[in-house]
């Protein structure tokens, strides 16, 4: 007869602090990116779309790597996954400092960063708290995460600013490699002791029962969508937005402020959202978010631009930057529940970064072709409206399996 050890959780404390700050880091350095484009392009000589493609491939192998990087956490434990992604932020951001070739820097920037952010990001981060956080408090929790993640982008997008203009855009890269190899040391706290003792949480499913239930799932199917669109936007313009407002004549400052705006209402959208899931039903604060984004682009089309309407669409874009992220991953753990979290937490983002992918890549493309960033910031909002749409029909109820199934 065989037994189960009890599963063995660490503090809710020890679970925020160390993902939050693991979070900061990654996130943070991630979201400057977009204040190299110019800089790294205009020495190279390069297009646009050269800089936009090797972002774009790098949001397209950290969705692909996140499935295999949730696996790997939720069979030996995040901590292994995170050391091993710190490790590789570090090589490729030397490699996006010193690449001559955009070879060279797709390879390091795309391929190198994108595996990196797999296994430093939310997927990863997300199955650590569902492990160890109970069911009534693991929106909130994850709310927290992600705050991190937005309060990473206050803080590091104006430090990387500084950083270019102070010592140069190679060397920021390197200091911004010293600053990612801290996340090896805070992955310890996040050693969790099941992990180590053999105290394993009990199963209920394989990986492929489980991955074969959750792709056959009408809400699972939405929910992805929802995300991929989510993608699509935050990316275009967190890539994008920076060589948008310079185009119109407005200064660097600018781009760098309303970035760091970004991260600090973000702060607050998403620690919100957490908040609210676990009052409200997720799949009504999703639709919402996506259509009160669309709604935010088309208002600053619309309206005369200055440096006070970028700041105001800043703030109201920040406060739902990523606030679909606890919502989405909560509804996706009521569902199908913990013991394959951080897989099915890859899944759903590898449809973000889908989006991700062709959000970035298509706005260096149609500017390289129309000159300007019109056609994308149209397809951002359409893309809103449906993302709303497609929202509303989740059904968030816990997937009943097993002999509770058979006594049903």
């Amino acid at each position: 007869m065989s037994t189960h050890t009890p599963f063995k959780a660490i503090s809710m404390t020890q679970v925020l602090v160390c993902g939050g700050l693991i979070v900061t880091l990654s996130m943070g350095i991630r979201h400057g990116f977009g204040l190299w484009l110019q800089p790294i392009t205009q020495s190279h000589d390069w297009s646009r779309e050269t800089f936009s493609f090797a972002i774009a491939i790098q949001n397209l192998v950290w969705g692909v790597s996140g499935i295999f990087a949730g696996m790997v956490a939720d069979r030996f434990g995040a901590f292994r996954v995170i050391v091993g992604g710190a490790v590789l932020y570090v090589l490729g951001l030397i490699g996006m400092a010193w690449a001559t070739t955009p070879l060279l820097f797709s390879l390091s920037t795309g391929v190198l960063i994108g595996i990196a952010q797999a296994g430093t990001t939310y997927a990863v981060i997300y199955g650590v708290i569902g492990r160890n956080v109970s069911a009534d408090r693991r929106s909130w929790a994850m709310g927290i995460a992600a705050a991190a993640g937005s309060f990473g982008q206050f803080l590091m997008v104006p430090t990387e600013g500084l950083l270019i203009s102070s010592l140069g855009a190679q060397e920021a890269l390197i200091v911004l490699g010293a600053a990612a190899l801290m996340m090896a040391p805070l992955a310890w706290g996040l050693r969790e002791p099941s992990f180590t003792t053999g105290s394993l949480m009990q199963r209920d499913q394989s990986i492929l029962e489980a991955l074969r239930e959750a792709l056959h799932y009408p809400s699972f199917q939405m929910l992805m969508a929802g995300y991929f669109v989510c993608g699509f936007q935050v990316v275009f313009i967190g890539v994008h937005l920076p060589s948008y407002l310079r185009d119109k004549g407005l200064s660097p400052q600018v781009a760098s402020y309303a970035l760091a705006l970004i991260g600090l209402f973000n702060v607050l959208g998403t620690y919100a959202a957490g908040m609210l899931g676990q009052r409200l039903p997720k799949r009504y604060l999703l639709a919402f978010i996506y259509l009160a984004r669309a709604a935010a682009i088309a208002v600053f089309l619309a309206l005369p631009l200055s440096p006070w309407s970028v700041y105001i669409f800043s703030a109201v874009m920040g406060t739902l930057w990523l606030s679909t992220v606890p919502l989405t991953n909560a509804a996706v753990a009521h569902i199908f529940g913990v013991a394959h979290l951080s897989m099915l937490s890859g899944f759903v983002f590898f449809s973000h970064q889908i989006g991700s992918f062709l959000g970035v890549w298509l706005g260096g493309f149609l500017y390289d072709r129309t000159g300007g960033y019109d056609v994308v910031w149209y397809i951002a909002i359409a893309l809103g409206i449906l993302a709303a749409l497609i929202n509303l029909p989740v059904k968030e109820v816990s997937i009943v399996r097993g002999l509770a199934a058979q006594r049903l």
